[in-house]
Formats: C-alpha cells, sequence, structure tokens
C-alpha cells in the first residue's frame, strides 16, 4: 500500500464551497494520475455512496468513499479546505478531506484503509498537523507513517 496516497493526490488549498466541487477537484486528481478512468461515473459512485449515510465525522473530517468499477487500484487523495466543506457531520463543515476510491472489488482494502485512517483521526494531533503541513509531501509522509505504519 505504499502507492496508496503520493504528492500529485493531496491539495492543499482543494477549490471549491460544497462537497461536489470538492470531489470532483480530488477525483479529478485520482484521474490525472491513472486511478480513475471515468470521473464523471466514479463521481455518480460516491454520491450514491454519500447518500446513503453523510461521511462527514467530528473534528473538522470529511471521508468520502466508494468502491467503483472506474478505479483501478485503491487509493487515497488528500485535500484541505480553509473555509470547510459541509459533509454531514454534527459539529460543522469539513476542513480535512480524504477521498478514498477501491475497485468495485476491493471491499477489503477500502474498509481497512476507512479503519485505519479513522483510528488516528480521533487524535487531535495528527489532525492538527495535518492542518499544519507546508507542502504534499508532508501530509504523504504523515499518512505513510501514522496510518499507514511505512
Amino acid at each position: 500500500m505504499t502507492d496508496l496516497i503520493n504528492a500529485n493526490l493531496v491539495d492543499l488549498d482543494v477549490p471549491g464551497d460544497d462537497r461536489d466541487e470538492v470531489t470532483r477537484a480530488l477525483g479529478t486528481r485520482l484521474a490525472e494520475a491513472g486511478r480513475v478512468t471515468d470521473v464523471d461515473g466514479f463521481l455518480a459512485d460516491l454520491r450514491q455512496r454519500e447518500e446513503q449515510m453523510p461521511t462527514g465525522i467530528e473534528g473538522g473530517i470529511g471521508i468520502p468513499h466508494a468502491r467503483s468499477e472506474h478505479v483501478t487500484k485503491p487509493t487515497l487523495a488528500f485535500g484541505r479546505s480553509h473555509p470547510g466543506v459541509d459533509f454531514g457531520a454534527p459539529d460543522g463543515p469539513a476542513r480535512l478531506i480524504f477521498l478514498i476510491a477501491a475497485p468495485a472489488s476491493g471491499g477489503e482494502d477500502h474498509m481497512s484503509i476507512l479503519a485505519a485512517l479513522a483510528r488516528r483521526l480521533v487524535h487531535q494531533d495528527f489532525r492538527d498537523r495535518l492542518l499544519a503541513a507546508a507542502d504534499a509531501n508532508e501530509v504523504v509522509e504523515l499518512v505513510h507513517k501514522e496510518v499507514l505504519g511505512q
């Protein structure tokens, strides 16, 4: 899973002020990296998943995620939003957005990434370091160390 996230999949000032704009910006990064074959198809799968239950969690975090036939390999993209974006969390908008994309057949990968990420995001220290990260490489290093244990 060392190639789960890289600097090209990180946007420290993700454009947009709603979840559709933000997920499109991150989904486009996935397509540019060859991780998604059809952005619109992937985003449709993502919206379908969001309709089942919001993916915002306390602490200013959004974790939109979906399995999709348009995903070539398990991938994690990260966006930081200064104004925040509503992902349905009870405590307000998300400033830290993690987009998890998994192939349609990748249920275990999808859930293990989500679980590992959720375990780390409960720690304020980790969230603070993501908010303060100076560049994309710093985010990638944090995720590799703290989430993936690498």
